[in-house]
């Protein structure tokens, strides 16, 4: 069962959205929660698609602040500060979904137990450390060893690095969002 309601996960899709607004006109936004469960600190990721491509994905591992204003800064992150892609342009947003990961915290995980669709990874040696999320191994159709080698690439790290010393964490993410690509 779903912790956030489907109230909540429209106020937080709306949010998004509104953020984005806001960066482009250049106006403030009330990042004041509407509710008590909405002001509880989650990590979280805001993705952003452009008819059905990656459009960007900016989020937070760790609890920062309230998951309202998590959503708001991550989204307005995705859409300006993915240095994957070009800052998104004011004819974009008519076209643009949100699809929004609220993380659950981490937890040491032995590779073995990873578990496709259920676990996102964290893998991290010395100073490197890449990050994925849930969804990413099921849209790629990977196994469990493609996933911890893909989640050592990103950190930049050898692909066998899950084997050899790196510290593997797990979390679970109750993903919502608008669209083809959203759980």
């Amino acid at each position: 069962m779903p912790e956030y309601s489907e109230e909540e996960r429209r106020l937080l899709l709306d949010l998004a959205h509104q953020a984005v607004a806001a960066a482009i006109e250049r106006r403030d936004l009330d990042l004041t929660p509407p509710s008590d469960h909405l002001r509880e600190q989650r990590g979280a990721f805001t993705t952003l698609h452009e008819k059905g491509e990656l459009r960007g994905c900016v989020g937070y591992v760790f609890p920062m602040y309230s998951l309202y204003r998590t959503i708001a800064e991550t989204a307005v992150a995705a859409a300006f500060n993915d240095t994957r892609f070009l800052p998104v342009a004011p004819d974009e947003l008519p076209n643009l979904q949100v699809e929004i990961s609220i993380l659950s915290p981490l937890q040491p995980i032995d590779p073995d137990d990873v578990e496709i669709g259920k676990h996102g990874l964290l893998i991290t040696y010395g100073q490197r450390r890449g990050l994925l999320l849930p969804q990413v191994p099921l849209e790629h159709h990977w196994d469990r060893e493609t996933f911890l080698s893909q989640t050592c690439v990103k950190a930049g790290l050898p692909k066998d690095a899950w084997e050899h010393g790196a510290k593997v964490e797990a979390f679970t993410a109750e993903v919502f969002g608008e669209g083809e690509h959203c759980g």
